[in-house]
């Protein structure tokens, strides 16, 4: 019974003591818009990865931006940090990345990353 006890006690004490994380990452086709890119020629050179990033702390369940909102401002701060506006530039290959930690329910936090292979088009 003593064991028992004990042994219960220390698994009550390493669960909390040691932090909790959870990682998933997501290909996803973000272009929804109708223009098609034939990239069967060489006619496009990848200069670079944008990547923007959000996250959220909840203390007792509450707190922060809701999940949809989270991603939104990562990939708005991926598109920004791409520079699209000189040159003809698109983003490919986007992977977000979502990371939960903390040590539930007392304290949360999400971490929300986007990252894309940025491209230019050189003809």
């Amino acid at each position: 019974m003593k064991k028992l006890k004990m042994i219960v006690v220390l698994a009550c004490l390493m669960g909390t003591i040691t932090s909790c994380g959870v990682s998933n990452a997501f290909v996803l086709n973000h272009n929804t818009n109708s223009t098609q890119v034939q990239l069967n020629q060489k006619n496009y050179e990848v200069i670079g990865q944008a990547v923007g990033d959000a996250e959220v702390s909840y203390v007792l369940v509450f707190g922060g931006a809701k999940k949809r909102r989270l991603y939104q401002n990562a990939y708005a701060e991926m598109v920004q940090n791409a520079k699209l506006e000189s040159g003809a530039k698109a983003l490919t290959n986007i992977v977000t990345e979502e990371h939960l930690g903390g040590v539930p329910p007392f304290f949360n936090k999400r971490t929300i990353t986007v990252s894309a292979n940025v491209i230019e088009f050189t003809k």
